[in-house]
């Protein structure tokens, strides 16, 4: 088809979609470097499940046992995907992602150096004051810590949040 065809318009190209919207699982990236995958934002649950269920396993098991972890120990639990990755929060902000990287799954709190006991992985990209843990297995999700970290930050504001 030439341009005369189209009445002197210029025919556009076909959009490409992502992963997500395609229902193919992302390329993992080997280390943190503020992205996760190439989600786009979006706000609500069904961008968040879409992203989980993008991911290759082992990830996607982690990220669902978060996930539901999330739901069963936050009443009024808000998703949403923000920088390739999935974000929670209670109320007033976000407080805490899960990303699927190469290898292992992030669960990184907002202001999380203020967590007793503190997180040990401090990420790159993040934020001076955000900590987590990597989890490589379902195995290594330890759901008792995991809920008592939520529970702590979600007391606290949350990233855009307003001050209590």
């Amino acid at each position: 088809m030439t341009s005369k065809d189209l009445g002197g318009q210029t025919p556009k190209k076909p959009a490409t979609r992502t992963a997500a919207q395609a229902g193919a699982p992302f390329t993992l990236l080997e280390a943190m470097t503020g992205r996760a995958s190439p989600a786009k934002a979006a706000v609500g649950d069904k961008p968040v499940f879409a992203y989980i269920a993008s991911l290759p396993q082992p990830q996607r098991g982690i990220a669902e046992a978060v996930d539901a972890l999330a739901a069963k120990t936050l009443p009024g639990l808000q998703r949403s995907v923000k920088w390739g990755m999935a974000y929670y929060g209670v109320g007033d902000g976000w407080c805490f992602s899960c990303g699927a990287f190469a290898g292992h799954v992030k669960v990184m709190f907002v202001n999380g150096a203020s967590l007793d006991p503190v997180p040990p992985v401090t990420p790159v990209g993040m934020g001076k004051l955000t900590r987590g843990v990597e989890i490589a297995s379902l195995d290594d999700v330890d759901e008792q810590q995991l809920a008592g970290w939520m529970k702590q930050i979600t007391s606290a504001p949350g990233v855009g949040g307003k001050k209590r």
